[in-house]
């Protein structure tokens, strides 16, 4: 079995960038639920199916499968529950960590959050000087909750 042991974060504003490109990201929800949510994701020229279990604490079981761009893109548009997200991803190497930046754009425009992914739920990261504070145990900033409940609706 597959497991996603993960801790999200709020970054401070632009204070990470001169990165160069990021990757363009999107990805619908075709059912999402506190049991599991299924998403299709396109990652530049690839495409995925992901099949997600429950969190607890930080860990959960993860199922990625690469399907076919153009059926990617015809699924998103006719099957997602909700309108995409969109979002543009930096990967940062700091400390042995890689850290997955995503700047959101579209609805959830303003919101920039960092991933970072662990081998154990009890393993130290070291915070880079650009983290906010961590969210991850805040639903609100799954992505699954971000496309019903987009960031600019948020009061």
């Amino acid at each position: 079995m597959a497991k996603e042991i993960e801790r999200k974060f709020l970054v401070h504003p632009r204070k990470w960038s001169d990165l160069g490109a990021g990757l363009v990201i999107r990805q619908g929800y075709l059912c999402a639920s506190k049991q599991s949510s299924v998403r299709v994701r396109t990652y530049g020229d690839k495409a995925y199916v992901t099949i997600k279990g429950a969190t607890a604490d930080i860990a959960r079981d993860e199922y990625e499968y690469e399907i076919p761009l153009k059926d990617a893109n015809e699924i998103l548009v006719n099957l997602s529950e909700h309108p995409p997200i969109e979002k543009m991803r930096y990967r940062i190497v700091f400390k042995g960590h890689t850290w997955e930046v995503d700047e959101f754009t579209g609805a959830n425009r303003g919101l920039t959050v960092a991933e970072v992914e662990l081998k154990d739920a009890k393993e130290q990261v070291e915070l880079p000087d650009w983290i906010d504070r961590e969210v991850s145990g805040d639903p609100r900033y799954f992505n699954s909750n971000l496309s019903i409940k987009p960031f600019s609706s948020w009061k």
